[in-house]
């Protein structure tokens, strides 16, 4: 079992908004590797940042994505920092990846200046920034499609994601 799409993109893009809604357009599961993450490690991403540091959670996240990738059979969001690993973009290739682009000025406006987000923690904008210049590259090697979210309603995206799919 593969999932239907993954989702890929920085914080802010839609992953799960909008995954949420072509999960329930296509009638099947969603699924958030952070929600799995924090259900395996008994507690918020924050505090797994904070108790036992990055190196960490992106090990957990590593192991979380691969058997979500092997077992999940609906629309699977990825943590924006999952495409960091290189052995994640190695197996993503055998998946229908969407790449949810969003810009700096709208990925601000919807995840706000940092609250819960570690690595947003210190100068938000400018570490947003870097984000998504620094993994823009890697989600575009991953990626089979590429949706503008960018001043768009999330039925709207959703809707092109759907069309992508079918």
């Amino acid at each position: 079992m593969a999932p239907v799409a993954v989702l890929v993109g920085v914080m802010g893009a839609g992953k799960t908004t909008v995954g949420r809604a072509v999960a329930a357009e296509l009638g099947v599961p969603f699924g958030d590797t952070d929600s799995i993450i924090e259900e395996r490690a008994g507690k918020p991403i924050p505090e797994i940042f904070v108790d036992d540091g990055e190196a960490a959670f992106r090990a957990l996240e590593r192991e979380v994505v691969a058997e979500s990738l092997e077992t999940f059979g609906g629309v699977l969001a990825l943590g924006g920092g999952a495409i960091l690993d290189e052995g994640t973009r190695k197996i993503l290739t055998d998946h229908t990846v969407v790449y949810l682009s969003v810009e700096l000025a709208d990925a601000i406006k919807r995840v706000g200046l940092g609250a819960g987000r570690p690595l947003l923690a210190i100068n938000p904008r400018a570490t947003l920034k870097y984000l998504l210049d620094q993994r823009r590259p890697l989600y575009l090697s991953v990626a089979a499609h590429t949706v503008t979210t960018d001043g768009r309603a999330e039925q709207d995206v959703a809707a092109e994601v759907v069309a992508l799919l079918r």
